[in-house]
């Protein structure tokens, strides 16, 4: 394929992992609030926006949908308790190819941004403690959409922005490690790069239709191969 003009990195699974903090910060905000220390884990899955995660998690375990006031405290009390968590947590790590991939990219001239259904203040949390917010000038997120599509289209809106000119979606890279990853990236009309460093197999990212897949972000990303090994 042409060089991307934009390649866009999804967060859990992809880049880092938490070890769990994003669970249990939700789940200290449910028993904070309402005495009851839920299980995100029972109720959602892999790939869902924040929103979508609050508000489903809200209704089975307190019996209504929220309402816009009950969700915005649920999400509130999940950013503050996050911090802790993420900095606290054993199992917090960066996932293989990742330290050694994003200066090379960026050396390379590649614009790099964010796809992800947590919320932007989220998003940045769970990056800091890897020190990778660095590498990415913008972003798509569940604060901007409770649609993965939607989100990701916002984000090569918002790249385009940076550039100056609209992007070609085809030109596009959406990485993630879960078909809604996938999904999202068709979504929008870009390139779905599935990589099984996360959730979900390689035959699961190829039965989504994922259009390349890769084992890890150790192996080559398609289009930048020859403009990455150029810069070194």
């Amino acid at each position: 394929m042409e060089r991307p003009q934009a390649i866009l990195f999804d967060v859990d699974g992809l880049l880092i992992t938490t070890g769990g903090a994003g669970a249990s910060s939700w789940r200290w905000a449910f028993n904070e609030l309402y005495g009851i220390p839920a299980d995100i884990g029972k109720f959602t899955e892999a790939g869902m926006t924040d929103p979508v995660v609050g508000r489903l998690t809200f209704t089975s375990v307190i019996g209504h949908e929220p309402s816009p006031e009950e969700l915005s405290k649920v999400i509130s009390h999940y950013l503050m308790r996050l911090p802790e968590e993420v900095a606290a947590s054993p199992g917090y790590k960066v996932l293989a190819g990742v330290d050694e991939l994003l200066p090379r990219l960026c050396k390379a001239g590649f614009l790099l941004g964010i796809t992800t259904g947590a919320v932007e203040a989220a998003a940045h949390i769970k990056l800091a403690r890897a020190n990778l917010n660095r590498f990415f000038s913008f972003g798509g997120y569940g604060s901007d959409s409770a649609d993965r599509g939607e989100l990701t289209r916002k984000a090569i809106e918002r790249a385009g922005e940076i550039l100056g000119a609209a992007l070609d979606p085809q030109r596009v890279l959406v990485l993630g490690d879960t078909p809604k990853d996938i999904a999202a990236a068709h979504a929008a009309g870009a390139i779905g790069v599935g990589v099984a460093s996360g959730h979900s197999s390689k035959d699961e990212l190829r039965s989504a239709g994922a259009d390349y897949v890769l084992g890890s972000l150790l192996e080559e990303l398609p289009g930048v191969a020859e403009a990455t090994s150029s810069s070194s």
